[in-house]
């Protein structure tokens, strides 16, 4: 009896990881067959400017051993207020919500849309073990509005959580309505294995079209796994929404990549300064990027970040994945402080890039001819 609590000890740390391993490792060899789409391989899908984010187990190791007892204590809590639910009821402007980590509600166009729901306690296959909520989401699933369309980025435990879309999609269909879940190409037979059948999934700049509103899938540098056998199997990608009142853009889990010059070029003849210029909003990761050695190929740092911002055209940006699932060196409050340390270097005031508390809404101007869209 006296070598449970130590059995115990062992098994809980090789579950912990085990669920890190599939965040965080990739070690995929697919190359590209002869689909006539360049990140298309034989066994899956890669990335454009490197083949894959690959790091060996070694290296995830040598990581774990170098963040083994490291102080990621916040100095400060991440703030969160209570949220306006009336606002997410009656407004008609533009409006962003953030949720938490990188869910955020997006109010525009006529639609309510949801990106990367979690609301779950842990970023985990399992509840027991893993990365556990430092905060509890913005809003609760119950007190959502009706949701039109879930956007999801890739099948990572912290983007793509079983509960959290199941919730959503019982929610519909107690009220009599559909939720639809555009996902990246692969993952349409995931939903349907759990019941959900509303979905479309999408390749590389292909779209979707809700009520006149575009919803396309854009590259992003990343990769995608739930389980050791199954790199890259499924699609990865960023999501440009484009509606008459309002363009905005979420970048998904992403390393600094030519891909956002690409995504400006790809949309630019839809945003000439005639109707606005840009992207209104742009959505951007902001944290788990350390240690740099480890991340860089699939996660930016607020540096990167700040780039993005200013590469896809953005008005202006709010950054998301940070503050609520501790999976990374960098304690849960440094990248807004990063992120600031960023600006300054870069000149970008904190009106066009900032962050918002967990909870909070933001309002905008609906786009107009010649329109500068600024927070009200």
């Amino acid at each position: 009896m006296r070598n449970w609590p130590i059995a115990g000890i062992k098994i809980a740390l090789a579950a912990i990881i085990s669920i890190a391993f599939l965040l965080f490792f990739n070690n995929s060899t697919a190359q590209s067959g002869s689909s006539p789409k360049a990140h298309h391989t034989p066994t899956g899908f890669k990335n454009n400017y490197v083949p894959q984010v690959t790091r060996s187990f070694g290296d995830f190791m040598r990581w774990q051993w170098e963040s083994w007892g490291l102080d990621k204590t916040p100095s400060t809590a991440t703030h969160s207020i209570q949220a306006d639910l009336a606002l997410l009821i009656s407004s008609t402007a533009p409006t962003v919500t953030w949720i938490g980590h990188a869910t955020a509600l997006v109010q525009a166009n006529g639609l309510n849309v949801l990106v990367d729901p979690i609301f779950s306690e842990r970023a985990s296959p399992v509840q027991l073990f893993g990365p556990k909520r430092a905060q509890p989401p913005g809003v609760a699933m119950a007190d959502l509005p009706h949701i039109d369309a879930v956007l999801i980025s890739h099948n990572h435990y912290d983007h793509l959580d079983r509960a959290s879309v199941a919730q959503l999609d019982e929610k519909a269909k107690a009220e009599g309505k559909t939720t639809l879940f555009i996902v990246p190409l692969g993952l349409k037979t995931w939903f349907n294995d759990i019941g959900i059948d509303s979905v479309v999934e999408l390749d590389w700049w292909e779209q979707h079209k809700i009520q006149g509103v575009e919803f396309h899938l854009t590259p992003v540098q990343h990769w995608s796994a739930r389980s050791i056998n199954d790199r890259s199997n499924t699609l990865w990608g960023g999501w440009a929404v484009l509606g008459a009142d309002f363009h905005w853009y979420y970048a998904g889990d992403t390393g600094y990549s030519r891909d956002f010059a690409d995504t400006a070029k790809h949309f630019a003849p839809r945003q000439t300064e005639a109707l606005g210029g840009g992207f209104d909003l742009a959505l951007i990761p902001v944290g788990a990027y350390e240690p740099r050695w480890f991340m860089t190929q699939q996660h930016v740092n607020p540096m990167e970040s700040l780039r993005i911002h200013q590469d896809v055209g953005a008005k202006r940006s709010i950054g998301v994945h940070w503050g609520t699932f501790s999976l990374t060196d960098e304690p849960l409050d440094q990248p807004p402080r990063d992120l600031a340390i960023a600006r300054q270097a870069s000149n970008v005031k904190e009106t066009d890039f900032g962050v918002l508390a967990i909870g909070e809404s933001k309002q905008f101007a609906k786009r107009t001819v010649a329109s500068s869209v600024a927070a009200r």
